[in-house]
């Protein structure tokens, strides 16, 4: 397995790192967990920040999965430059959500849009 194909796995993980800080820095119990979405509507602050995170991170996702698949099917670019977006797709991913977290809005936005450049640098390619 490439590096880039370890980064989707790690993008599929990383917003269960948010919802764990959503939930477990909010007080989240076995009675919360009865109704787990209704705790986590409720929350405020950083905790709601964080499970926006979350959310955000899953509607990434599929573009993200596609542009790394794509890439490698139709090689947009040398198997090192596509580990190696892929891996910056995923660093911006950390960083975004901790400006979020952080509510560091404008850092949040350039960050958001560096990944979604990663994202089309995976689809059409970039030089080597």
């Amino acid at each position: 397995m490439t590096l880039a194909y370890w980064c989707v796995l790690a993008a599929i993980l990383l917003p269960y790192a948010f919802t764990g800080f959503a939930k477990f820095q909010g007080g989240f119990g076995l009675n919360e967990n009865k109704n787990p979405r209704e705790f986590l509507e409720k929350l405020g602050g950083a905790r709601k920040r964080a499970h926006w995170a979350q959310q955000n991170s899953f509607e990434i996702l599929p573009g993200f999965a596609a542009a790394v698949i794509i890439a490698h099917l139709a090689g947009t670019a040398p198997q090192a430059t596509i580990d190696g977006i892929a891996l910056a797709f995923v660093l911006s991913r950390v960083l975004f959500g901790i400006c979020y977290i952080a509510d560091w809005a404008s850092a949040r936005s350039l960050v958001w849009f560096f990944g979604m450049g990663c994202i089309v640098a995976l689809f059409v390619g970039v030089a080597g």
